[in-house]
């Protein structure tokens, strides 16, 4: 009889040949005058190991057809385990010595019985355990602070109650680590034996179904590249944001988990433990990383795209280190191949968003200005989309390479070297300063539209402030840095007093500086002259918008300075002739008091080109109104 007919190979005897070996007591030992080492000990295992493993042939009886080994009698289940082991090692020490010899026919029957009842148990351990195999709980149980962190949920509650739960939660992951022990033990059996293609075969078949439904209920699906393309933005904004929640729980817990587990039950194998992972795991995660790179090439233009790409390349480029951890078998490269092109192509399209952006920036109308020269929505728009950008700290990543602004276009005052050298992101931070400074061009383009021009001067001011605001209260802050906040703070203070003087020096210049040497005639002249220029500068600028507060207090104040105070020493020197003269009195139509509530009503784009001032003089003793009479 030849060698490999006694060999361990998965290959199983015939019913017919079972049929000659029904039970333990049928076989006879051959009589031997003289046996060699090999055969006693051959002789003395097979005494050992045969009521055993016959026991537990799912053909010898009903008990053992449907009654499992391992929830039965674990202490049974390791004693079989010892003895297919034993029976193996004296069947590799016989066919050394003696490859002809009947002994080994009655061991590989044997063999067979044992392979075919632990491939049963096998089965149904994998089956009957799904929640305690799951990998979500497989990937936390391998956390060492797993149970203490479990328990934390639990701390509000009494005492006892935190130690039954603790004893719940032992209780669960010690019986959850006694099946990943029995599945190691069993695979390193059935592999040491030569079955190990039966036993790998039934993991793959369980544990890629497993795999491949929380694939399906985490919402990925593979989507043609058509389909992406004849979506509409806002349905694939839906799938992009149900990806997003999926990427991280499948790499977290559901291929992290599944790797574990993989790694334990096959730890005797560094092949199979590759082979039945890749198989398990690669066409869901191709899949998944496949997605962005789909969107990235096939998606329709949008201006909320680049954000939902930046999130997607975020969610990659966040969990890299996990990834390449968890696929890191040769044979699973083409995973983190996918997940890399999927990375760069969202790289490409972010870059070709901005320059889309860019684009549009340029394109804007200089001849749609707003009334009231308040904020324009093309700044508000523009610095929430920069202010946004600025949140993702992939940025420096994908703009390493691109080429920075012309310096011959951007003047080094508005952003130059000595800016970029002190950010944290130099590429980043030249992209955003360039967009901005793109942007306040075209404010300058637009502020020229004004037949005002103090109203173009309070547009630049209004809309520089809101640029400012954004900065400050983004990460804009750090990009663009405080050198670049204090040099645009600067500006804005240009634009305001600009503004003053062309809308209120006039104004401040009606008011006498020297009236005690004025005759009657000159004072009643010059208050007329005060009413005249007071009424049209008051309802020229009232119907202005100063949104910013400190900004819209800062003017107010300044211009309340410079004429209030002169005004009243006007006023006061001329106060008797007022008393005593009537008509003198009826020529003076505000008061110190009366004007400077009229300037607090200015800046709130109240009033319009017709607007008159007496309903500002007619609430003077109004207390809701902050007055700069003072």
């Amino acid at each position: 009889m030849s060698m490999k007919k006694f060999s361990f190979s998965p290959k199983r005897s015939s019913s017919s040949f079972i049929a000659h070996y029904p039970s333990p007591s049928r076989f006879a030992l051959p009589p031997a005058p003289s046996r060699s080492l090999s055969d006693s000990v051959m002789i003395q295992t097979l005494e050992v190991a045969e009521p055993v493993i016959v026991k537990w042939d799912p053909e010898s009886s009903t008990y053992a057809k449907v009654t499992s080994l391992f929830y039965d009698n674990r202490r049974e289940a390791l004693e079989f385990i010892k003895l297919v082991n034993k029976l193996h090692k004296a069947m590799h020490a016989l066919v050394a010595e003696n490859s002809t010899s009947d002994l080994l026919v009655r061991a590989q029957h044997l063999m067979q019985i044992a392979m075919k009842r632990l491939e049963k148990e096998f089965y149904q351990i994998l089956s009957l355990n799904r929640a305690q195999l799951d990998p979500e709980s497989v990937s936390t149980r391998s956390s060492r602070t797993s149970t203490r962190s479990s328990l934390s949920d639990f701390a509000d509650e009494s005492d006892d109650e935190v130690r039954v739960a603790g004893e719940l939660i032992s209780e669960v992951e010690d019986t959850a680590e006694g099946v990943m022990v029995d599945l190691k033990l069993i695979a390193e059996c059935m592999i040491s034996s030569g079955y190990g293609k039966e036993c790998v075969k039934i993991y793959k078949v369980i544990r890629k179904s497993i795999v491949d439904e929380g694939i399906y209920k985490l919402g990925v699906e593979k989507l043609k590249s058509t389909h992406v393309h004849k979506m509409d933005w806002e349905v694939l904004d839906l799938k992009i944001k149900n990806w997003l929640a999926a990427v991280k729980i499948a790499v977290k817990t559901l291929f992290n988990g599944e790797r574990i587990l993989c790694d334990q039950v096959f730890a005797s194998s560094d092949s199979i433990r590759e082979t039945c992972y890749t198989e398990i795991t690669k066409e869901g995660a191709s899949i998944l990383f496949g997605f962005p790179e789909n969107v990235s090439k096939n998606s329709k233009k949008s201006p909320e795209r680049i954000f939902r790409t930046l999130d997607m390349y975020t969610a990659i480029a966040s969990r890299w280190p996990e990834i390449v951890s968890v696929f890191s078998f040769p044979s699973t490269s083409s995973v983190v191949n996918q997940s890399l092109n999927s990375l760069i192509k969202l790289a490409e399209l972010v870059r070709s968003d901005l320059n889309e952006f860019e684009t549009l920036l340029n394109k804007e109308s200089l001849k749609t200005t707003i009334a009231g020269a308040g904020v324009h929505m093309f700044t508000m728009e523009t610095m929430n989309y920069l202010s946004l950008l600025a949140d993702y700290s992939v940025l420096p990543d994908i703009l390493i390479d691109s080429p920075p602004p012309e310096k011959s276009v951007m003047p080094e005052t508005f952003f130059g070297e000595s800016y970029s050298s002190s950010s944290p992101s130099p590429s980043v931070s030249s992209r955003l300063a360039w967009l901005v400074f793109v942007l306040v061009c075209k404010l300058d383009g637009k502020a020229k539209h004004y037949k005002d021009v103090s109203h173009a001067y309070i547009f630049l001011a209004n809309n520089l402030q809101h640029i400012l605001s954004k900065v400050r209260s983004s990460n804009l802050r750090y990009l663009l840095g405080d050198e670049w906040i204090t040099k645009r703070e600067t500006e804005v203070k240009k634009f305001a007093a600009n503004y003053e003087r062309l809308a209120w020096s006039h104004v401040i210049d009606s008011v006498p500086k020297n009236s005690s040497a004025m005759t009657r005639e000159q004072a009643r002249d010059s208050f007329k002259k005060i009413n005249t220029v007071f009424e049209e500068a008051h309802r020229k600028q009232l119907a202005v918008v100063v949104p910013d507060g400190k900004l819209r207090d800062e003017i107010k104040v300044s211009v309340a300075r410079k004429l209030l105070p002169a005004y009243r020493e006007f006023y006061n020197a001329h106060r008797v002739e007022m008393e005593n003269d009537r008509k003198f009195a009826g020529v003076v139509k505000f008061a110190p008091e009366d004007m400077g509530n009229a300037l607090s009503d200015v800046f709130f784009g109240s009033g319009s080109a017709s607007t008159s001032v007496s309903s500002a003089t007619s609430s003077s003793s109004s207390k809701s109104r902050k007055s700069f009479s003072r």
